[in-house]
């Protein structure tokens, strides 16, 4: 037998030339997208590098690998379509083919509408004078890519000859089921745009939230998550924030500090005086302590004369080191005009 006899010999109905066509075909395809992706980073991008506009930029990176996979699958669907296989395998790779090429552009879209967001969005969020917020971008990226896709699924299934109507139809009795037993899924993703809308909150903002105070480190379509203070990650689902009374304590204009001091019953009215004096002052020796201030005689106590001081710590200032040093200066000048502050104690009178 020789070797012309050798390659006219039939394998399920097509001659071994063919099957060694079909698979040159194959490999040339995988060669021909290895090519392209050769030439799209070495010709391609260096030529969209030099234009001012990023766009042609992201159109050529997110386009690079859907058409490396679309010449690839037109190879395998030409090797395929010469061949003389049975009707039911054809038909079901003609099925597969289209849904695979719908797929294809519904990827190169879900990647470019992301690649965008992260181009031009995103940079928008992260500036200051700018309302958008992070949470917001990262909300409408997601709804985003899960609209593609589904849109993407839909016309897959349409183009390979499915009824997605009376799919949909006929599943409506499951349909129901699948929503009562997702009902807090879907109150979680209602919450997020709630969260949305309302923008109680933004990334990094300190929150305190259904018994919790923590930074907020993600908001998802399902939860959020909050670093606390104790470094732990706690998440809290969505719609518990939408029901909860949500404290930002970030965006407090200042910090409202309430001093309590007692004095001992020993002390003269103009001692008492020359202690409220001593705190009227607190903004003039502190920069970081706003210049509004208030202090009363808050009135007698058991065992002390009571004076109660509030005063207003700066957004930008340190809290707590600004409280130690006020702490710090009472003490010091309290002890220095011989105020005494008083403590538990009790006089017994003995009748004789």
């Amino acid at each position: 037998m020789g070797s012309g006899d050798f390659f006219l010999q039939k394998i399920y109905g097509d001659t071994i030339k063919d099957w060694v066509i079909s698979l040159g075909i194959i490999l040339a395809s995988i060669l021909a997208g290895k090519l392209l992706y050769w030439f799209s980073g070495k010709v391609l991008k260096k030529l969209t590098a030099k234009t001012k506009s990023n766009l042609d930029d992201i159109i050529i990176d997110m386009l690079e690998e859907p058409m490396v996979a679309a010449i690839i699958l037109a190879g395998f669907w030409f090797s395929i379509d010469r061949l003389h296989l049975s009707p039911g395998f054809d038909k079901g790779m003609s099925l597969v083919y289209k849904i695979l090429i719908v797929l294809n552009v519904t990827w190169f879209a879900a990647r470019l509408v992301n690649s965008l967001i992260r181009e031009y969005l995103i940079p928008l969020a992260e500036k200051e004078s700018n309302n958008l917020d992070g949470h917001v971008i990262s909300l409408i990226q997601k709804a985003l890519s899960v609209i593609i896709w589904v849109i993407g699924a839909i016309m897959s299934l349409n183009n390979a000859g499915i009824n997605v109507g009376a799919l949909l139809a006929g599943l409506g009795i499951g349909g129901l089921a699948f929503a009562l037993a997702a009902q807090d899924t879907v109150k979680n993703i209602f919450g997020g745009f709630t969260i949305f809308a309302d923008k109680p909150f933004r990334m990094g903002d300190l929150v305190a939230v259904s018994g919790f105070t923590g930074f907020v480190e993600d908001i998802g379509m399902r939860s959020i998550r909050l670093r606390t203070l104790e470094g732990r990650v706690i998440t809290i689902p969505n719609y518990k924030i939408v029901d909860s009374n949500v404290e930002n304590i970030t965006q407090e204009p200042s910090r409202r500090v309430e001093l309590k001091l007692g004095l001992t019953y020993d002390t003269t009215t103009e001692k008492m005086e020359l202690a409220m004096n001593l705190l009227k002052v607190l903004p003039d020796n502190f920069s970081s302590i706003e210049n509004k201030i208030l202090v009363f005689f808050a009135g007698y106590g058991e065992f002390s004369l009571n004076i109660t001081c509030y005063y207003f710590i700066k957004k930008e200032s340190d809290i707590l080191e600004t409280q130690s040093a006020v702490n710090l200066y009472v003490l010091q000048k309290f002890n220095a005009s011989g105020l005494n502050f008083a403590f538990p104690t009790q006089t017994v009178y003995v009748n004789k």
